[in-house]
């Protein structure tokens, strides 16, 4: 890391740059405010003869108004002779002091100075008593001696407007000069602006893009000179240090491409090790198929003499070998592999954790040496666990001690809890399977109770009565048994057939309706009797196992129409797909006999108690009334919106 050079603020380009330009800033408003200073100067002198010249326009006027009033005494007159003298003194007063506004004022000279306050001194001392003497009633005025101090005063007047000219030429010398040297230092202030600017800014930047293009071209050898110690020189100590790191990178950048494809290599045989175990314990294999390719699978990769995969019992007791690759048979046989605290394999149950031993520093005490009688110098055991729950371990035998790495150790944590996903699932579709096997025997079982059960008890009822009215040689008794016994055995018949075809029945997805068609037909031709069938509504179709369950309530409720419907000759079914899903079937007959609607009250009637349980299964509400007709109604609620509220008669 090199080291951050803090640049002093005298050494700084941008310093350096705003010093130069204020300082010629500064140079251009002195020389400007110079040449301002000599204009209002010289206005002020144009300005200050102008007034002076006035002077003696006045002085003659004065002296001729004087001539005139000591002939002609007029108030008139008098009044022009009081006006122009007050005129008189308000311009000797403004030459005095000076007007700012218009500007105004003698140029600071002493000759100047002295000239006008002679010319002022006179005009208190000559001019003004005779003209005051006039006004207060004296006639005589000597108009020869009144005229030569008029012309006298007016030289002077003249002498004074020449002494300022004669100023303001001067002033007019050094005005065009400053002019002069003001266009010269712009030129020779833009002139050192630029070389300023190529000297500081634009050839080190051309320096700069020269060492870029050499560099795009790799060139890496180029290095910048460093000239100053402001920015630039800090930009070509950065250039140098980034060119050193590129042409240090580039000379180990071959070695460090190769250990990042080692290190992607080695990444890349890990997740294939993961993939394809994963996808193998995927497969539709029984629990020790899965284990044994599982076990090939980590031997080959890791260069094992033998793997072995052991599930514990449901008293964490005892491992029982489920898999094993290359184990010697002593191993797979050993008693003491099967005990969970009689050997070190089965610590990892113990601890959760995996246990690695290396043979070379002895067996630990208390434990079998049978693995190092065999030759294994190590023996590395890992947890199964299924659900956070640990079911059992697997185990890999080496001759020569293997090093785990970090990353192995997390792999094969990994591949422990997928193998016990694997079995679990198994495990769980085996208990699936098993509980869908026992709820189908149970409604066989429920079936056979409600209605073959009943019928060959009745039928062996009256085999008993015909035996006994044979016995007695009562023909009549037995002739009129026979009907009861054709009877019997023929709705024992249709029972078995019923159930047959229950239990037979299979569904494609979203062949429903075409299910439900069929078996109305089939209930057509079996009892003649007339069935509308009303299909209506739109929606997603049911899974299978839920379509099978309204097939079978269709079945049982026309099944229960043709035993107990006497005298019905009308079947109304209606079935409604939608969100909200329901079924219907109504028949035309007198209705629940009292002792079939107790039954149903009560709970006693199979074929009814079935229905409600398939009903239960699709999550839907069944009611089932009576009078006149018998109404079956099946509702199934918009899964998405919550279930219906369950009726008090179902």
């Amino acid at each position: 890391m090199p080291s951050i050079t803090i640049l002093s603020p005298q050494r700084r380009l941008s310093t350096r740059v705003v010093s130069f330009l204020l300082l010629t800033l500064l140079i251009g408003l002195t020389a400007i405010g110079a040449t301002l200073y000599l204009s209002w100067q010289l206005e002020g002198g144009a300005a200050a003869i102008n007034a002076a010249g006035s002077l003696r326009k006045q002085t003659y006027r004065l002296a001729l108004s004087l001539q005139e009033y000591v002939a002609t005494p007029t108030p008139a007159l008098r009044q022009r002779i009081v006006g122009d003298l007050s005129l008189f003194d308000r311009t000797l007063q403004d030459l005095k002091e000076g007007d700012p506004v218009r500007p105004l004022y003698l140029p600071h000279d002493d000759v100047v100075h002295e000239t006008f306050d002679r010319i002022r001194s006179r005009y208190e001392t000559e001019i003004l008593p005779p003209a005051r003497a006039v006004l207060a009633g004296e006639t005589r005025l000597d108009r020869a001696a009144m005229r030569q101090r008029a012309d006298e005063f007016v030289g002077q007047i003249d002498s004074l407007v020449n002494l300022v000219e004669h100023y303001n030429e001067q002033r007019t010398l050094m005005l065009q000069t400053s002019q002069v040297m003001l266009i010269a230092m712009a030129i020779a202030g833009c002139t050192a602006q630029i070389y300023l600017m190529f000297l500081l800014i634009f050839r080190p930047l051309e320096r700069l893009s020269e060492g870029m293009g050499r560099m795009a071209s790799h060139d890496l050898s180029v290095r910048l000179p460093v000239e100053t110690r402001d920015e630039f020189g800090e930009l070509a100590q950065g250039f140098n240090h980034m060119a050193d790191r590129l042409s240090e990178s580039y000379a180990t950048l071959e070695a460090r491409v190769d250990d990042k494809t080692a290190i992607l290599n080695e990444q890349n045989r890990e997740l294939s090790l993961l993939y394809g175990t994963t996808a193998w314990l995927n497969e539709n294999f029984d629990g020790q198929e899965l284990c044994q390719g599982f076990v090939e699978h980590l031997r080959g990769w890791f260069g094992a003499e033998a793997c072995s995969a052991r599930v514990t019992d449901p008293t964490g007791m005892q491992a029982h070998l489920l898999a094993a690759d290359h184990l010697p048979d002593t191993l797979a046989s050993a008693p003491e592999c099967r005990q969970i605290d009689d050997c070190l394999c089965g610590q990892v149950v113990r601890s959760n954790s995996a246990v690695i031993q290396d043979f070379r520093a002895g067996v630990p005490a208390g434990f079998p040496a049978s693995c190092a009688r065999l030759g294994f110098a190590q023996v590395s055991a890992f947890p199964v666990r299924a659900r956070q729950q640990q079911t059992g371990f697997f185990t890999l035998y080496f001759r020569e001690p293997h090093l785990f790495t970090p990353r192995d150790m997390q792999l094969l944590d990994s591949l422990g809890n997928h193998l016990g996903n694997a079995l679990e699932s198994l495990r769980l579709a085996a208990s699936e399977r098993e509980l869908a096997i026992t709820q189908e025997r149970n409604l066989l079982a429920q079936g056979l109770h409600d209605s073959i059960a009943q019928g060959l008890s009745f039928l062996n009822l009256q085999v008993q009565m015909l035996e006994d009215a044979l016995k007695r040689g009562a023909l009549d008794e037995a002739r009129a048994v026979v009907p009861l016994l054709h009877t019997g055995v023929q709705e024992s018949y249709d029972d078995v057939r019923d159930l047959l075809h229950n239990f037979r029945s299979r569904l494609e997805e979203s062949d429903l309706k075409s299910a439900l068609e069929a078996t109305i037909g089939r209930f057509r031709r079996q009892t003649g009797m007339e069935v509308d069938f009303i299909v209506s509504g739109h929606g997603l179709p049911l899974p299978t196992d839920l379509q099978i369950q309204v097939l079978f309530i269709l079945q049982e409720a026309l099944s229960n129409v043709r035993k107990h419907a006497h005298g019905a000759d009308l079947v109304e079914v209606s079935y409604v797909e939608g969100p909200v899903l329901s079924l219907t079937i109504r028949d035309n007959g007198p209705g629940m006999a009292p002792a079939v609607a107790a039954d149903q009250e009560d709970g006693h009637h199979v074929g009814l108690r079935i229905m409600r349980e398939r009903a239960a299964r699709l999550g839907a509400s069944l009611t089932i009334t009576s009078g006149p007709g018998v109404t079956v109604s099946l509702v199934r609620p918009d899964p998405t919106r919550g279930a219906l509220p369950r009726n008090d008669h179902d």
